[in-house]
């Protein structure tokens, strides 16, 4: 795949995530929503930033099992139960981010929710990537 991020200077810097991502491929992977899901189906971690880092890797598992990279990331939406706490550690989530996948940083959103489906976790990650 070929990427390129588009960052127009008319709106203002971004921060962790591309305002537009232009993705030239043969593939388009859909990727679920991933939660901090260990193999035995529990959520594992309490706090913000132990849940993204599992549902981070939880996603980019997915994506490589179907031949794809983090840089082949197109978008990703963050679904999180309190966004005040997200932008709260965002340092320490764009940290982790950047352990895990890099810094070429697709399209992203983060979305404030109610709840999740299972009660305990804390954020889900979804998102598409193009590949070669």
């Amino acid at each position: 795949m070929t990427a390129e991020r588009v960052n127009p200077p008319d709106l203002s810097p971004p921060t962790g995530f591309s305002h537009a991502v232009v993705a030239t491929g043969s593939r388009v992977v859909f990727l679920a929503g991933q939660t901090a899901l260990d193999t035995d189906g529990k959520v594992t971690g309490e706090t913000l930033p132990e849940q993204f880092e599992r549902a981070l890797g939880n996603l980019l598992t997915s994506l490589a099992a179907a031949g794809g990279t983090p840089a082949d990331l197109a978008r990703v939406t963050v679904y999180a139960t309190d966004v005040a706490d997200y932008r709260d550690r965002a340092a320490e989530l764009g940290r982790v981010w950047r352990r895990l996948a890099g810094r070429d940083y697709p399209a992203m959103a983060v979305v404030e929710v109610v709840r999740l489906w299972d009660e305990r976790a804390l954020v889900e990650l979804d998102g598409f990537a193009v590949l070669p």
